[in-house]
């Protein structure tokens, strides 16, 4: 389970540290791909093979069905850490999620996020204060 969140800096050839504990769950390969709320998403093989086949048996019939499998296929890059324990993030995917300096990783139990810092700093204060709707939502799923 990837859990935690992790301050890094992405250089200027868009090499990025992954944390160590991410590494070993997610493997020697795995997948990055645009994110929803601007972020990028991580996946291991075995929870990308789960979501493309999700995406696969959507109705191709369904204009919305086709555009998030666009945003989430057409987006994605299949990755690995170097030596370092670093990995390249595609120009295109940095552009998408305004990544320049300062980073946050964070785990979110199946999956990673990488967040422009002041993106995710901005994310939290606005959700911090509807925390306690948010929880009251969700508790009609049970949670």
């Amino acid at each position: 389970m990837l859990l935690g969140e992790y301050e890094h800096g992405i250089d200027s050839k868009g090499r990025l540290a992954m944390p160590s504990k991410f590494r070993e769950e997610l493997g020697l390969k795995f997948i990055i791909t645009k994110g929803l709320d601007g972020c990028l998403t991580v996946y291991d093989m075995n929870q990308w093979g789960k979501l493309v086949e999700k995406l696969n048996s959507l109705p191709s019939t369904s204009k919305q069905a086709r555009a998030y499998t666009r945003f989430i296929l057409a987006g994605a890059c299949e990755s690995e850490c170097d030596k370092q324990g670093r990995v390249v993030i595609p120009s295109s995917l940095r552009k998408y999620a305004c990544l320049d300096k300062e980073v946050v990783i964070t785990g979110v139990g199946s999956r990673a996020e990488i967040w422009d810092a002041a993106k995710w700093n901005e994310y939290n204060e606005l959700n911090e204060e509807n925390i306690n709707e948010l929880a009251e939502e969700l508790s009609g799923l049970g949670i």
